[in-house]
């Protein structure tokens, strides 16, 4: 076979990111530049930034410079973790790919053998055919930059042989710049998702793996390189997230020789990917997100998934779940009388949780037969759906379709349907096992039952639940590991779904946010934060999970009086302040709230119908407190007219009176009118300060509203964002809410 190497630079540029590849002499895509807006670059100019990077050759390692190619390959002499691994019985193990194509945008570029040119574009899609003749492997990398200055690339790699050829790792990798010093990724554990962890970026590999069949409540999520001491709103941050809801990895990779790189990729589990002749494996995307600070990094993420044309465009419906309410105990007039209490508040989307199916009167029993029991519901849902939808509520279902208690009617007729291997029955998990809808007649069985719910009942929203790790996740008839295959059919499944029914919204909850990616995203409407909704815990959550998704498609209930998952009470203010900030719903028995509650939520729902336009479609900014005893987190307006600022007392401070709030984001060269908001009750030990000036009385309600609110103080934007305001003291666990509007 022969093969004609490209020749060329590729220039890419979007708010304020360059990426800049090199295609030159015929080897695979680097990134070049992947950072801050190079401006117009020549082809001179290009090849001189090239050579500049290139180092010397000090003692002791390969004689020539090691160039890092967005698919690392160990044949240049890199030391590090290579691209691609894999082999046919031991042989073809170290490829080396020669590119014979380049497209951009759709436009193939020619590289006849003279001088490297620059192709210059926006956001555009870049393709790089290559192949290695003697391994007989094709390879195709995309790389794109997406609105928003998101990078994103994924690899295709085919079998050209008639020998299979095992693929045992696939991973992409981002350079990043000496100044990188420290790195920042997530963990977490159920009712407590998204936690951050800090630490230097030394050499060696960080190397955070993803092994639950799901992306898991402990996920890196995005893992971050920056400079030393990045915050919010400072420093240089380089961040990748893997966009897959399966095994996966991210990791950073420093080297003894001083290179550096961020990546991730998919896992896969031994024998897993075996590709014959003409076959082809394509890897997830791999994101990367450059920024001045955290919030920079974020932003880019929101904006990417905000210009999807399957974005949500309609207003977020307010909604009620009824786990907390009711859990298993599904009675018709309870459920209506929940259903006509949360619609007198102003709730859009009511949700009946688990417990509707088959024998499922707790969680040991009927997982898997998706039919509406005829011993809860002798009618149908019909009598509940009719309800919701007269009071001018949408219905939404939950579902589990990817799991099955063994005591279950699918189970029983269908025992190879379960995950297994080694022919025993994996550990089991919340009493359930997992159904394997690799295989052909057990997907169809699901999504067929699925499909006949759907056009039985006027449903508007699934919550699609995924309540345990993949354990022994093997495929019947051979045990082989099925994750990948499950993965896949799991997209397979909610596409067909929404394109059966475009209008449905789905929210994707893993036992609360243990499945929280850009795979899953690209299918669902939004992510169950946890199954934790102490608002206290949720501060946390909601702050890092926002790292990633925008407040929009983040679930965010007001919780009962007292937590169902840690046992704290909070007064209402705090739990429907906490939740404001994301997708507003409660998961409440109303029934139980007395007549004043009920009221002050009221006001809260409409409260947040009056600001979530600001809310899912501003810009999202976090401020640092050193103390850790506030929160800070505003929306701003993205032409800067006006924000909305939280700050929340999560603790009790070193100091009585904690100064001057910033009041971050704003633009300086404007005037901006503060004013403190009253939803309801005000915060329990409150002290305003003189500037919140003379207006409703602390105690009495203003809704947020213009009419009563405290008068505030106008100043300019600079001063506010440099200087700040006197903070107003507050018991812990409470939120003070800030108004702020551009005047004139």
């Amino acid at each position: 076979m022969t093969t004609t190497p490209v020749h060329a630079f590729v220039h890419l540029r979007s708010e304020g990111v360059s990426v800049l590849l090199d295609c030159t002499r015929g080897r695979l895509p680097a990134l070049a530049h992947w950072g801050a807006d190079l401006g117009e670059v020549s082809a001179a100019d290009a090849l001189r930034l090239v050579e500049g990077g290139v180092h010397p050759i000090p003692q002791n390692i390969v004689d020539e410079p090691v160039r890092v190619a967005l698919l690392p390959e160990s044949w240049t002499g890199w030391a590090g973790r290579p691209g691609l691994s894999g082999s046919r019985g031991g042989r073809d193990w170290s490829p080396r790919f020669t590119t014979t194509a380049l497209t951009v945008a759709g436009r193939a570029v020619e590289s006849p053998g003279g001088d490297a040119t620059v192709v210059a574009g926006g956001c555009a899609l870049v393709e790089v055919a290559a192949v290695d003749d003697v391994a007989r492997l094709g390879l195709l990398l995309r790389v794109e930059l997406l609105p928003g200055g998101v990078l994103r690339s994924r690899a295709r790699v085919t079998n050209l042989a008639a020998t299979a050829y095992q693929l045992d790792d696939l991973v992409l990798a981002y350079p990043v710049p000496p100044v990188t010093r420290e790195l920042l990724d997530l963990s977490g554990r159920w009712g407590r998702e998204r936690s951050p962890q800090r630490r230097g970026f030394t050499v060696g590999v960080h190397l955070r793996e993803g092994r639950r069949g799901r992306t898991g409540a402990d996920a890196a999520t995005v893992l971050h390189a920056g400079t030393p001491g990045f915050g919010f709103a400072h420093g240089e941050v380089w961040g990748v997230h893997t966009g897959w809801s399966g095994n996966h990895t991210h990791y950073a990779e420093r080297l003894a020789t001083g290179e550096q790189v961020v990546g991730g990729g998919e896992l896969l589990l031994p024998g897993e990917v075996v590709l014959t002749e003409g076959e082809s494996y394509t890897s997830p995307w791999v994101y990367g997100s450059y920024g001045t600070g955290l919030d920079a990094v974020a932003r880019r993420f929101h904006r990417y998934l905000r210009s999807r044309p399957q974005h949500p465009a309609t207003p977020r419906p307010v909604t009620l779940n009824t786990w907390e309410a009711v859990y298993f105990d599904h009675r018709l007039e309870p459920l209506v009388e929940l259903a006509e209490k949360a619609a007198a508040i102003g709730v859009e989307r009511f949700v009946l949780d688990d417990g509707w199916f088959g024998s499922r009167r707790d969680d040991n029993a009927g997982l898997g037969d998706w039919w509406v029991s005829p011993e809860v519901w002798p009618q149908g849902l019909h009598p509940l759906v009719d309800r919701v939808t007269q009071l001018g509520m949408q219905f939404g279902l939950w579902v589990e379709p990817e799991m099955v208690n063994l005591d279950s009617d699918i189970a029983r007729a269908h025992p190879e349907w379960v995950m297994a291997t080694g022919g025993r029955t994996p550990v089991p998990s919340r009493h359930q096992q997992v159904l394997n809808l690799g295989i052909p007649e057990c997907y169809a069985h699901i999504r067929d039952a699925l499909f006949a719910i759907l056009a039985e009942y006027d449903i508007a929203y699934l919550k699609w639940d995924h309540n345990r790790d993949l354990v022994d996740a093997g495929s019947h008839p051979d045990a082989r590991p099925g994750v990948h295959a499950q993965t896949l059919a799991v997209y397979r499944l909610l596409d067909e779904l929404r394109a059966a029914h475009p209008r449905l919204e789905i929210e994707s909850c893993s036992s609360g946010g243990g499945r929280v990616d850009l795979g899953i995203l690209q299918r669902t409407d939004r992510v169950w934060v946890s199954d934790c909704i102490d608002p206290h815990e949720r501060q946390m959550m909601q702050r890092w999970t926002a790292q990633l998704l925008p407040p929009e498609l983040l679930g965010s209930h007001v919780a009962s009086p007292t937590s169902h998952t840690t046992g704290r009470t909070h007064d209402l203010g705090f739990r429907a302040a906490t939740a404001l900030f994301g997708h507003f719903g409660i998961e409440w028995d109303l029934r139980r709230a007395s007549e004043r509650d009920l009221a002050e939520l009221s006001a809260w729902v409409a409260f947040h119908k009056q600001q979530r336009d600001l809310l899912h479609r501003g810009d999202l900014v976090r401020l640092d407190f050193p103390d850790g005893s506030l929160t800070a987190t505003a929306v701003i307006a993205p032409d800067r007219s006006r924000a909305l600022y939280s700050f929340a007392s999560v603790d009790r401070a070193d100091v009585v009176l904690l100064g001057r709030l910033r009041f971050a984001g704003l633009d300086p060269d404007r005037r901006y009118r503060v004013r403190p908001l009253m939803v309801g009750t005000p915060p329990s030990g409150l002290f305003p300060p003189p500037w919140w000036g003379v207006g409703t009385a602390v105690g009495q309600a203003s809704g947020g509203g213009p009419e009563g609110a405290h008068a505030g103080v106008e100043l300019p934007g600079r001063i506010l964002t440099e200087v700040g305001l006197a903070h107003a003291p507050v018991d812990p666990d409470q939120v003070v809410l800030f108004a702020v509007d551009a005047v004139g």
